[in-house]
């Protein structure tokens, strides 16, 4: 028996033409099909107004949101809680992919564990053309948010949630790089971040050439404020010193990758190098299957 429940899903799109439509479609594709599609337009100045308008023409579960301010991705987060209609609410960015099983292995979770708000799920990487090269991912089902730490196994845009929870916790809209790590340190230092992360595959994330120098040292920086934001006064001095070092170390370490050339090695870097020939051509299959839609 299918299960009943409705899901929210949430895309933000900011020119994301190249790749809008095989997002859309990785959701036309889910084996759970009781769902909402809420397109988030952020100013877009390409064509990607209108590829979210074609879809939303040919599917009533799609609808269109747009004002032609382009407020950054937190703002628009917050948007999409305040719209959603159901009490279950999902995301994506909108040059990602997820697999079919997404919505129904993530809901399933949520409603056999009702003691949890939110699941996350391990990321395939692929490149611009759509082929499978990397995944990471938990080894086990992760629970462990009890304290602050420097970063946490989860991936942002998988993120499935109860709406309850996200009215209780909005994004700060003043961390544009960094609105999910304050958003899970805030969570966790009001005690309210039940949180599982599974192991299984279930998002494509779309990381070649979707990193900028100029993102990665605001990203760090951000976080860097965010985790003294949330570390106790007794610590914070000590945070803060060792802290600025290995912020400082990595902000130049990322500017020679960069001169060099060589900075998509960051991304590359977090992907498992064990993915076996088999789990590879699985995933590949699965991303074809969807863009072939």
């Amino acid at each position: 028996m299918k299960n009943q429940t409705y899901v929210s899903i949430g895309i933000p799109i900011y020119n994301a033409e190249a790749y809008l439509a095989d997002a859309i479609k990785s959701i036309l594709a889910q084996t759970h099909e009781r769902w909402e599609l809420i397109l988030l337009d952020d100013g877009s100045t390409d064509g990607s107004l209108a590829i979210a308008q074609r879809f939303a023409a040919s599917d009533d579960r799609i609808k269109v949101l747009y004002d032609g301010v382009n407020k950054k991705l937190p703002a628009r987060l917050n948007q999409l809680i305040a719209v959603a209609q159901y009490d279950y609410v999902a995301r994506m960015d909108a040059d990602d992919l997820v697999h079919p099983d997404r919505l129904a292995t993530q809901l399933r979770f949520l409603e056999k564990n009702p003691d949890y708000d939110l699941v996350s799920t391990g990321v395939v990487s692929i490149d611009n053309h759509n082929q499978v090269y990397g995944c990471r991912h938990v080894e086990h089902l992760y629970t462990g948010f009890e304290k602050i730490e420097a970063a946490y196994p989860i991936v942002h845009a998988s993120i499935l949630a109860k709406k309850s929870w996200y009215q209780r916790h909005a994004y700060n809209e003043a961390y544009p790089r960094s609105e999910d790590y304050d958003l899970w340190c805030r969570a966790i230092a009001s005690q309210d971040l039940k949180l599982a992360v599974l192991p299984d595959l279930l998002y494509y994330y779309r990381e070649e050439g979707n990193l900028s120098l100029a993102k990665i040292i605001r990203s760090y920086k951000d976080s860097f404020q965010t985790y003294c934001d949330y570390t106790s006064p007794r610590r914070l001095s000590a945070t803060k010193l060792a802290g600025s070092i290995k912020l400082a170390a990595k902000v130049s370490t990322v500017k020679l990758l960069d001169s060099a050339g060589l900075l998509q090695k960051i991304a590359n870097k977090r992907n498992k190098l064990t993915m076996s020939t088999a789990l590879r051509a699985q995933h590949q299959a699965v991303v074809d299957s969807i863009c072939g839609i």
